[in-house]
């Protein structure tokens, strides 16, 4: 059990009946009245998002999630297939995967996320590193500052890349943020 104060960002929570992660907290300390934390809350199961207010004195329960190395195998619509290195099948739904999509590509190593011997989700590497597919030449002259141009992935994700990329070229993109690294 933990107090509501000593919840961050990234935990996860019961609250009813659903498990919740805590994507933001917020502590405010009132003049009369108790101290409260606002949680922006997100369903684990139902993708259901919600704001809750508690006292910073509240106790909930913390839930540990299991953490499976994986690679991706096939897409069965609706359900995306990874396997373990013991050639376990586990299957994650489409709504689940979130920003992962943009991302995932065949034989990729991935950590599946279990909450109570189910697969709920997956959480890819900080970076990865993809090759361009289609990107317009750069303009000759066009170089006040930080300029960028936009660049297509093979899974149909956009990046915005500086002008000496090209097409055809490997670059790195944080998996977190969405954004160009650097080219490798």
């Amino acid at each position: 059990m933990k107090i509501a104060q000593e919840i961050r960002a990234g935990n996860v929570i019961m609250h009813g009946k659903d498990p919740m992660i805590v994507l933001r907290t917020e502590y405010a300390r009132g003049g009369r009245g108790a101290a409260t934390v606002r949680m922006k809350l997100k369903g684990l199961l139902g993708n259901i998002g919600t704001e809750v207010v508690f006292k910073a004195d509240d106790k909930m329960d913390q839930i540990i999630l299991d953490h499976k190395e994986c690679t991706y195998s096939y897409f069965a619509d609706p359900m995306y297939v990874f396997m373990d290195t013991e050639y376990n099948q586990y299957e994650v739904e489409a709504e689940n995967m979130g920003d992962a999509l943009n991302y995932l590509e065949d034989g990729m190593a991935v950590e599946v996320v279990f909450y109570d011997g189910k697969a709920i989700s997956v959480e890819l590497p900080t970076s990865v590193e993809r090759v361009i597919t289609w990107t317009e030449p750069a303009v000759k002259g066009d170089t006040s500052g930080k300029v960028l141009k936009p660049a297509k992935i093979a899974t149909g994700f956009e990046v915005a890349v500086p002008l000496f990329v090209a097409q055809d070229d490997k670059i790195e993109i944080d998996t977190r943020t969405g954004e160009y690294r650097k080219r490798v």
